[in-house]
């Protein structure tokens, strides 16, 4: 499951048909930022896009609407668009607003039926040996990625959609800060012995007292990530 971006209708004519050219134009452009295409600061000049994607101004106005009403550019009178910087309060405030919903996640995840539960784990334990493969072969993105796809999971298994849908939109703006924090490799190192210690605590849940240790644990991790940035 991608957690940084909605998928762009491409498979079939007919969900591209369907689709607004300015809702594509949109998916392209959070695609390019979030892929570190365009950085934070940087402008986003309506004459530049129209150019680079083939395409005339309106379309590129609403999507450039549609990513400032998901935080993520802001646009400044008789100046332009620009990726937005976040403060390092604002990062903060978004930390600790995820690690409620990661929290929330651990624990629902944590009551799942055993045979559930089990299913969730297995999915698990391949992202976790993945990331220690991206350690090994120094390779921030690729421990970004399946970064994202462990924390998504809870998300999926939890099943509220619209925690789900508030999840993503916090991800998406924590997503340049995040690939800082994990740049280090210390820093990767611990957060998956983080993340294996959240898998034995899921695999460990029978107990009310177990999952609310598995919340605790995922909470924490998210904190300790802040706390990991802060210190770069």
């Amino acid at each position: 499951m991608d957690w940084l971006s909605a998928p762009i209708a491409q498979d079939t004519f007919a969900e591209i048909k369907n689709t607004s050219l300015g809702k594509l134009v949109r998916d392209r452009l959070l695609s390019q930022i979030l892929a570190g295409e365009f950085e934070p600061g940087q402008a986003l000049r309506e004459s530049e896009l129209v150019e680079r994607l083939n395409v005339s101004r309106v379309p590129v106005r609403e999507a450039l609407r549609e990513l400032e009403s998901l935080g993520l550019v802001v646009s400044r009178k008789h100046s332009g668009v620009y990726v937005r910087e976040l403060s390092d309060d604002e990062v903060r405030d978004l930390y600790q607003f995820r690690s409620i919903l990661d929290s929330h996640a651990g624990r629902m995840a944590s009551q799942l039926p055993a045979e559930r539960r089990q299913a969730l784990v297995d999915a698990l334990e391949p992202c976790v040996r993945a990331m220690d493969e991206a350690i090994r072969d120094a390779n921030p993105q690729a421990y970004y990625r399946e970064n994202l796809r462990f924390h998504g999971l809870f998300i999926e298994y939890a099943g509220n959609r619209e925690i789900a849908r508030t999840y993503r939109e916090v991800i998406q703006k924590l997503h340049l800060a995040r690939l800082k924090n994990l740049s280090s490799e210390p820093h990767r190192e611990q957060s998956n012995i983080e993340h294996k210690q959240i898998v034995q605590a899921l695999r460990d849940s029978i107990t009310t007292a177990h999952a609310d240790h598995c919340a605790r644990l995922l909470a924490d991790h998210v904190i300790n990530a802040h706390d990991r940035l802060s210190a770069i």
